[in-house]
């Protein structure tokens, strides 16, 4: 077979000249730095679109707000609540049984019926002679009046001449001494006034509740200079000391202070300031912590004081009446708050004598059954009734 008829071809081997052609490389991906200087994210390698990232919409971050809020109030409601309840728990347990069972009986509940509150401020001498002896320094009624939206005060002077059930006629602080919180709550009643809950005050510890709530906020009415209840310790240092001063117009107080504008009995810049004037001072000091009680400043912090406002207190009112009352107050307001005081003669035995029927007038004025009187004008101890601010004069 001739060469040429070889079934096959011969290749000429060895490398061809010039560049050899090459398939290209597959592109790399450039990669580049991820967010904050960290590693970028890996692709999806998976078949089919890649997954798309959630992400919650600004909308539904918004809707998330009030539902946090509404939790958090709640558990600041209910850690108030328990703060309340344990020290009002603790305050029921000193009020006597004897007092329970001297009260009228309440008619449903605080917040839709009229309610009688008594509030007595003790003053526990600490002089050797006096020691032991409890006093009612301050005597107030305070009545709810849901049809109305009303809260009234009714201030009722310690020398007040009355009939004290069982021991005849004589001042009516006298019922707190001889007979405890029952005997007092009974003299009251026999003025013609239900009592349906008490609520006693050791004022000792009064200082204590008004620095609790952050202190009180006080109008003056008139300067006072007074020398009563000498802080230091002898005769001699008492005789040079300058005494007690208070200027005139808006001030605010704390507890100590408080306490002792209220307890002022003699006023050197005014001789016509007495018992009576007093009892309208306690009544300003009452009135303007309640206030601060129900304040929004007082409201936040109530979880870490709620325990603190009832120390000074042994009564008979539960936490829900508590807050009731106190919701009560706050609904009120000063232009549906009303004042009311009974006056009379001072007598040379250190009495107050009533003049006439000065005291079924006031009750009927409290009571809401006439229109409220203010005292006569030119009185130091008229007895009456006014809408809006205690009566001062």
């Amino acid at each position: 077979m001739a060469l040429e008829d070889k079934p096959y071809r011969v290749y000429r081997g060895g490398r061809v000249k010039g560049k050899v052609p090459t398939l290209p490389r597959p592109e790399r991906e450039r990669r580049r730095p991820g967010r904050n200087g960290r590693p970028p994210q890996q692709r999806y390698p998976g078949t089919g679109p890649a997954p798309r990232r959630r992400r919650w919409p600004r909308k539904r971050w918004l809707g998330l707000i009030p539902v946090v809020l509404l939790a958090l109030l709640i558990v600041w409601a209910v850690a108030s609540y328990l703060a309340v309840q344990s020290g009002v728990e603790t305050a029921n347990k000193r009020l006597p049984r004897s007092a329970k069972r001297a009260l009228t009986v309440q008619n449903g509940s605080v917040i839709s019926n009229p309610t009688h509150v008594l509030l007595l401020g003790t003053d526990h001498s600490t002089t050797a002679a006096r020691r032991g002896l409890e006093h009612t320094d301050s005597i107030q009624l305070i009545r709810t009046d849901p049809d109305r939206n009303r809260v009234s005060y009714l201030s009722i002077p310690r020398d007040l001449r009355v009939a004290i059930p069982g021991h005849g006629f004589d001042k009516v602080n006298v019922a707190y001494q001889t007979g405890g919180a029952a005997l007092a709550i009974r003299t009251i009643q026999a003025l013609g006034v239900p009592v349906n809950h008490v609520a006693i005050v050791d004022l000792a510890r009064f200082p204590k509740l008004i620095d609790a709530v952050g202190g009180v906020d006080i109008n003056v009415p008139r300067p006072i200079l007074s020398k009563f209840d000498c802080p230091l310790k002898t005769n001699a240092q008492c005789a040079s000391w300058p005494g007690w001063h208070f200027k005139k117009g808006e001030q605010h107080m704390d507890g100590r202070r408080a306490r002792i504008y209220s307890r002022v009995r003699k006023n050197l810049l005014n001789p016509a300031d007495t018992d009576i004037s007093r009892s309208a001072r306690q009544q300003q000091v009452m009135t303007a912590l309640t206030q601060k009680m129900t304040s929004v400043g007082t409201l936040i912090r109530m979880p870490w004081i709620g325990g603190d406002l009832a120390k000074p207190l042994a009564t008979d009112l539960s936490t829900n009446e508590f807050l009731e009352l106190g919701w009560r107050k706050f609904r009120a307001g000063s232009s549906h708050t009303l004042y009311c005081r009974i006056g009379g003669s001072p007598s040379s035995f250190g009495y107050l004598i009533p003049e006439g029927d000065d005291v079924r007038r006031v009750l009927r004025e409290f009571e809401g059954i006439d229109a409220p009187q203010p005292p006569p004008p030119g009185t130091l101890f008229g007895s009456g009734c006014r809408i809006g601010h205690p009566l001062l004069g």
